[in-house]
């Protein structure tokens, strides 16, 4: 079993990070994108703790033109 236990300083600050970079992703990046598929699997942890975005297989290209984008719910 590879567990680790994280205090809950070390949970807000992970999913803090996982905000921070959703946050980008939806309107600070040159080509927004909506990962739609966000979930504990996909979240991955470096050395320090800090969150990296994985899996964009089912991730949609914001269309530049529209402010708001309507999907289907497609995760597990």
């Amino acid at each position: 079993e590879r567990g680790i236990c994280l205090n809950w300083e070390e949970r807000v600050q992970i999913i803090t990070g996982t905000a921070r970079g959703l946050a980008y992703l939806h309107e600070h990046s040159h080509a927004p994108i909506v990962h739609r598929d966000i979930k504990s699997p996909n979240i991955l942890l470096d050395e320090n703790l800090q969150p990296k975005i994985a899996d964009f297989g089912l991730a949609k290209l914001f269309p530049e033109d529209k402010t708001h984008l309507t999907t289907r719910v497609g995760g597990t």
